[in-house]
């Protein structure tokens, strides 16, 4: 597992495939998967991952701090997920119905989550989040929903960033606020008047390209109470956060329970299956809505989720990963108060950002995961990081020791 060492990967295959890639798809890539939305030199494709390591196609590893977008919690192909789905697979995955680990599951998933007494799976976020307004508005019988600006809840239409192809209708429901802004909150209430069908928030704030916030327990406690009041739903979309800040529910800590809350990425330390979780209230609409889809129910995705689940049951996951995350900030800190070199870490350790002062088009911050990445670490310029539990800190004392050196080209620089 030798780590690069040299700022100037080679990338070969990978632009060769890229090539090939801008024939048969479009744009060569979709979405946030496309490297045209991190600086030059970022690899494309990849080979293989293990634990908290990736290999792209040129063989370059890196220790990796994306996990995938979040999915990986335990550890990319973590052996006692892996053989619980490679178990499932030789029995059922995909049938006419659904194998009876959908009832594990929701069982499982209940007994650990707070704010559930009931489950139903989907395949990825924007299913879950889609599902929990559409359950809302089959509960309430009002049409209103009341959303954070900035905030990412998927990619459809109603809730997409680029506003590519999407229509006036798709979002005429939506009334907008500022994340942990009683008063902005309380207005956008107003607004929606008699109309409201419920209010959905992310865990903290995470918009990328800014400073996370985490969320006041005010404002939570707000608008718990304006739902109570209004009779609406309020919706924690913890498909980001989920199982990485606490285990019960990213809001536990702040004794406030959501109505609804969609799950999602960890779940299933990497096999595609979402969830959406519920208080009994929200059983009889839950019922009567009808989402679905072909592979909503595969069971090795829910073989997988059972696995990982019990795993977070028996392992204090946050506490490892709080702890490093914790580490390698306070690293970080050190070496840029050192060098001199301004930064802002905001968000929970679990999650990581670091920003640099004074770099609204973000060239210092891509000019530093260039350099790291020469190293073998792979951060993102401008988007939430993710640890987990299979990083250690030897991980992060190796990762430090590549922050330092790109610390210190960034402070040349800015001299």
């Amino acid at each position: 597992m030798q780590l690069n060492k040299q700022h100037n990967i080679k990338l070969a295959k990978d632009l060769s495939l890229r090539k090939r890639a801008e024939t048969f798809i479009p744009g060569g890539m979709w979405g946030h998967m496309s490297v045209k939305k991190l600086p030059h030199g970022y690899p494309q494709f990849f080979s293989k991952a293990k634990d908290a390591r990736i290999w792209d196609l040129d063989g370059n590893c890196y220790i990796d701090f994306m996990c995938g977008y979040g999915p990986n919690l335990l550890g990319y192909s973590n052996a006692e997920v892996d053989h619980a789905v490679n178990e499932q697979r030789k029995k059922i995955d995909l049938g006419n119905g659904p194998s009876a680990l959908v009832v594990d599951l929701a069982e499982k998933i209940i007994t650990i989550v707070d704010s559930a007494d009931w489950a139903l799976f989907a395949k990825n976020g924007t299913d879950a989040t889609t599902t929990c307004l559409t359950i809302s508005r089959a509960a309430t019988g009002k049409k209103k929903i009341l959303v954070a600006r900035g905030s990412y809840h998927g990619s459809a239409p109603w809730c997409t960033p680029v506003a590519t192809g999407v229509v006036e209708e798709d979002t005429s429901n939506l009334i907008f606020f500022e994340y942990n802004d009683n008063a902005s909150l309380e207005a956008a209430v107003q607004d929606a008047d008699s109309d409201l069908a419920g209010i959905i928030l992310t865990a903290f704030r995470h918009d990328v390209r800014r400073d996370q916030d985490l969320p006041k327990k005010a404002f939570l406690k707000k608008a718990r109470e304006i739902c109570d009041k209004k009779n609406a739903v309020l919706i924690l979309d913890d498909v980001r956060a989920g199982f990485r800040l606490n285990k019960s529910g990213s809001w536990f800590d702040f004794g406030v329970k959501p109505d609804l809350t969609a799950f999602s990425k960890a779940i299933g330390n990497g096999y595609p299956l979402s969830a959406v979780v519920g208080v009994d209230k929200l059983r009889q609409a839950a019922s009567e809505i009808y989402v679905t889809g072909s592979f909503w129910c595969n069971a090795t995705s829910m073989a997988a989720s059972l696995k990982t689940l019990s795993i977070i049951e028996e392992i204090d996951v946050v506490g490892h990963i709080s702890f490093l995350g914790n580490k390698l900030r306070a690293g970080i800190d050190q070496i840029a108060n050192n060098l001199g070199v301004g930064i802002s870490q905001s968000g929970p350790p679990q999650m990581p950002l670091i920003l640099f002062k004074d770099d609204k088009d973000f060239s210092r911050g891509k000019k530093f995961v260039q350099y790291l990445l020469g190293r073998g670490i792979y951060f993102h310029p401008w988007h939430n990081m993710f640890l987990s539990l299979a990083h250690t800190a030897k991980d992060v004392d190796i990762t430090l020791d590549a922050v330092e050196f790109a610390m210190k080209k960034i402070s040349l620089e800015i001299k």
